[in-house]
């Protein structure tokens, strides 16, 4: 046995980093004065061991807490990175043809790749509130774009809360839109000042006339509660003149000004339009506005800059906000957003003339693929139709997609050599993670152009994961296990010298990366998701082997006040019909286009996987709340400790 001296003064970096080990320090410290209180001297001499120590000890926590840059693209499929190609297809190119990557490459070889980074939901807001929070959709009863709020008691604080909370200066650049505000009855929604600084594309930018082609809603005031009839389409050209019309929705009728300016915006900049889906006026190719360096991702890219060259003193935003830079006394916790690619899909000229000379592969598909989908996925093919487009419309869509995703690279390269040059000149350590995509984008897997499906362009993604410390993060890693968006939050609390495994952050559903490359903790055997978008809930369960898809609830509306918590077993025993259920065999349908839940001999292995996700997202802790109330929910607790992350198919289940 450790003798007390051994206990309290041989320990290793990382308890020397813990809070509970300077608060052990300290009390030792001030047993000492305890005794030393017989004489002034001996108090004199006490007093400044425990001033000395304490200050020793915090300044050694604060040097050793790294400075961590996060950065986030939107919509960004894993295979417009070569270095992931690489590693999972064995070339530079994506299955459908030529990428350029060199920035992200480079930062590839500088930590480890993780090439199974599955989002937790495929699409914005409840992708991005399981990232800040560390808890599924499920748990955190953020499904779609509810605004939600922090009053109910089931709530925990986001990542840069529990960040600022020990002692890291926190800023977010660009798009964040976890859709957590502040809220109070009768004060509506509010940002919650999660961030010291937030500079936001829309909010800050865009607003004040910083930008290239953007939408933005517009709404019908006279009605008793407002509802969107439509979008102002906003273009800003290099000589700042403005030009606005109004993209009606509905029954409402465009004018013929409007209507004009639409379609000579559309020929200028040679736009692609999805005239085939629901909503016409997406924007899914086409050359921006604005040049290369001058696009609304470069001013994001051109505030973070701003912010690290102004530290200990206040400077002006692009609009003129005085705001204040970088404290330099402590740890930095920054959050890069960038809105590409995300539609509208626009790559500057410069980048889009090098991609309008390859041609791509169209994926596969076909009519027989579409009848075996359930109506929920149909629902979202009718959505996200691609299949209509002509030939070289496909070719377009696919060109100018990648060519953004190539101008990204070029920005996301300035931002790590800005954030690296800040680092080494304040003498700091750095974290860096880089998750490419909040969700996936399909180019016609599945027949659509699109997001919110359960497939795997949807929400399997990659990230980078890289430090200056190469003993955390070792150069040129390649992790190929499953990992989730909810693994982040604890990855950042982790690295700030944070015990997560401390009953405070029982809440937590991910591990921290920086313990899964350790072999800390255990590989899992799935990872899990719910959406709520366009089709109604629907929940899925990925495996090595096979993917798992299912509706929750009985309902296709945002969960409404009268049915939270209300028949939360009925994917459980509603017929299997109903349920809508996708199966795919990954060893004999990689690319998921034969829907096997309802095929003689995979009905067995259909049903269990429904059990063992139905039973997770429905007992295991799910929550349904309204959000226009303090603390209004109800949580389904009818099968707790589900989630076991461990996949155990009884063999006879499986076909051969």
């Amino acid at each position: 046995m450790e003798s007390l001296i051994d206990q309290h003064f041989f320990v290793d970096d990382k308890l020397l980093r813990s809070p509970s080990f300077l608060l052990s320090q300290l009390h030792i410290c001030l047993l000492l004065l305890g005794f030393a209180v017989k004489n002034l001297t001996a108090l004199s001499f006490a007093i400044l061991t425990v001033s000395i120590f304490v200050n020793s000890c915090l300044g050694e926590v604060q040097g050793r807490q790294p400075n961590i840059l996060w950065i986030v693209t939107d919509d960004q499929r894993a295979d417009s990175v070569r270095a992931f190609n690489r590693v999972v297809y064995g070339h530079n190119a994506s299955p459908l043809g030529y990428v350029e990557s060199p920035n992200i490459d480079r930062l590839a070889k500088e930590g480890v790749l993780f090439t199974q980074a599955f989002t937790n939901c495929p699409v914005c807001a409840p992708s991005r509130a399981a990232m800040h929070s560390g808890r599924y959709p499920f748990r955190s009863g953020h499904y779609a774009f509810e605004l939600t709020h922090q009053a109910p008691d089931f709530v925990k604080p986001v990542v840069s809360e529990v960040m600022r909370d020990h002692g890291y200066n926190t800023a977010s650049f660009g798009k964040m839109d976890h859709y957590i505000y502040q809220w109070g009855p009768g004060q509506g929604f509010h940002d919650a000042g999660l961030f010291d600084l937030r500079i936001h594309f829309k909010n800050h930018l865009q607003k004040n006339g910083w930008g290239d082609l953007f939408v933005k809603a517009k709404y019908d005031q006279l009605s008793g509660a407002p509802a969107i009839i439509g979008m102002t389409e906003n273009v800003i050209y290099p000589s700042g003149k403005r030009k606005t019309y109004f993209l009606p929705w509905r029954n409402v009728n465009p004018t013929e000004r409007d209507l004009a300016a639409r379609e000579k915006v559309t020929r200028e900049f040679d736009l692609l339009r999805a005239y085939t889906r629901q909503n016409t006026n997406l924007i899914i190719g086409g050359e921006n506005p604005r040049p290369a360096g001058d696009t609304i991702d470069a001013y994001i890219l051109r505030e973070f800059t701003n912010y690290l060259d102004n530290a200990d003193t206040s400077y002006e935003t692009l609009w003129g906000q005085s705001v204040s830079g970088p404290n330099t006394s402590k740890p930095q916790f920054l959050h890069l957003g960038f809105h590409l690619p995300h539609t509208p899909v626009l790559p500057p000229k410069s980048y889009r003339d090098r991609f309008r000379r390859h041609n791509y592969e169209v994926p596969e598909f076909d009519q027989a693929e579409l009848d075996k989908m359930p109506k929920q996925l149909r629902k979202i093919f009718r959505y996200g139709n691609m299949v209509d487009l002509a030939d070289e419309e496909k070719q377009q869509a696919i060109q100018d997609y990648y060519a953004f995703c190539a101008y990204g690279d070029t920005l996301i390269g300035e931002a790590v050599e800005k954030f690296k040059a800040y680092c080494k000149s304040n003498n700091q350590e750095y974290l860096i993670l880089y998750v490419i995509g909040d969700h996936g984008w399909h180019l016609g897997e599945q027949g659509i152009i699109a997001k919110t499906m359960p497939h795997r362009q949807s929400v399997s993604n990659a990230a980078i994961l890289v430090s200056s410390d190469k003993s955390l993060v070792p150069e040129g890693g390649v992790y190929e296990e499953l990992i989730e968006f909810v693994d982040f939050a604890p990855t950042f609390v982790t690295a700030a010298g944070v015990d997560v495994t401390q009953p405070e952050f029982d809440y937590l559903d991910g591990y921290p990366l920086l313990d899964v490359l350790s072999e800390k903790r255990p590989k899992r055997d799935y990872v899990l998701g719910e959406i709520n978008v366009i089709s109604g809930p629907r929940a899925f369960l990925h495996t090595e082997r096979f993917r798992f898809s299912m509706r929750t609830r009985p309902f296709d509306n945002i969960v409404m006040a009268d049915q939270i918590g209300k028949n939360l077993k009925w994917a459980l025993k509603a017929p299997a019909e109903k349920v809508e259920m996708t199966l795919y065999d990954l060893e004999r349908d990689p690319l998921e286009r034969d829907n096997l839940a309802y095929q003689e001999g995979y009905q067995g292995l259909a049903a269990w996987f429904r059990d063992k996700l139905g039973r997770i997202v429905l007992g295991d802790g799910r929550i349904e709340c309204d959000w226009s109330q303090e603390n209004s929910y109800a949580s389904g607790e009818f099968a707790k400790g589900a989630d076991d992350k461990n996949i155990d198919i009884p063999y006879h289940l499986i076909p051969n």
